[in-house]
């Protein structure tokens, strides 16, 4: 748990970030969890993904903007990978996830507007390209954020996707106000640092807190994405999908590109929908601290990366 909290924090911290940037998105231990730099790239890997029946959703890495320049490249960056997946056409089996502190959220006065305005954008080229998107969960300070974000967008676009995280305490009332006809609701742990008052901090609460939450999706009217690789989760979202009559296609399970390929194509042999996160461009830094904070054994692998590099 320290060496968890450490990672997170390095994921917003300037020292590590200098010097990892130096490495390219190939190298070993990058390559793992992102698929490329380019758009092209990604859609290369998310060919490969449709070929075995699984659906993708694509992030175009970045956060936390710094200026109107920044916000509006990145939204230029999705209209440009939106463009590229319906000419390829793959765009109905891959949908596209974002971050509104890509888009602008934390410019100052406006941001929130700006970020809406840009998300408005893509989400109109995702309905032209024939597909949808769903907006990321940041830290903690950005939830009541981000879901009035939600919420706005959804007057136009109800496709949008909502993704919560079970460590926080709040989750569960906030599955119960998404869990309604056509809402798609993606439940993930989470990967941010956040305070004991706010977050629950034990493993163990963490996945009571994730059970209890996906009990109130399965049973609601909304559509259920299940991300998590926990091999016990999986099973309960399994039983409880039975438990709620809910049939093949009236939810998903959500991995992260890199993760537990295996257990993807064996729920896609059992008929269940599978999805996974596919992440690329060159501004991996905070996405892949996060992922080492949640799988610590590849942190000595990506040291030593670094000081190959230095």
């Amino acid at each position: 748990m320290v060496l968890r909290r450490a990672l997170l924090a390095a994921a917003r911290g300037r020292g590590v970030q200098k010097l990892a940037s130096t490495m390219p998105v190939s190298s070993t231990i990058v390559s793992r969890f992102v698929a490329g730099e380019t758009a092209d790239e990604a859609i290369e890997v998310a060919r490969q993904l449709l070929d075995e029946g699984i659906q993708v959703t694509i992030d175009h890495l970045g956060e936390h903007t710094e200026d109107r320049e920044g916000a509006e490249s990145a939204t230029r960056a999705y209209l440009d990978l939106l463009d590229r997946l319906s000419r390829a056409g793959v765009a109905r089996s891959c949908e596209v996830s974002l971050k509104l502190s890509a888009l602008g959220r934390d410019l100052r006065p406006d941001g929130e507007k700006l970020a809406l305005e840009n998300t408005r954008t893509i989400a109109l080229a995702a309905r032209n390209a024939g597909t949808a998107i769903s907006i990321d969960m940041e830290d903690y300070t950005t939830v009541d954020s981000t879901l009035s974000v939600v919420q706005e967008l959804r007057r136009d676009f109800p496709e949008t996707g909502a993704v919560l995280q079970a460590y926080l305490r709040r989750t569960e009332g906030d599955c119960r106000d998404l869990a309604y006809q056509g809402s798609r609701v993606r439940l993930c742990k989470g990967a941010y640092a956040a305070p004991e008052s706010v977050a629950f901090r034990r493993r163990s609460e963490i996945d009571l807190s994730y059970v209890r939450c996906l009990k109130i999706l399965m049973a609601g009217q909304g559509y259920p994405m299940v991300a998590t690789h926990d091999p016990r989760l999986i099973e309960i979202a399994s039983a409880l999908a039975m438990r709620y009559d809910r049939s093949p296609g009236s939810y998903e399970f959500q991995m992260l590109y890199g993760v537990r390929p295996e257990e993807q194509r064996r729920l896609v042999s059992l008929g269940d929908t599978v999805r996974v996160y596919l992440p690329y461009g060159d501004q991996w830094y905070a996405y892949l601290m996060r992922r080492l904070a949640e799988r610590p054994a590849y942190v000595g692998f990506f040291l030593r990366s670094l000081v190959t590099r230095s």
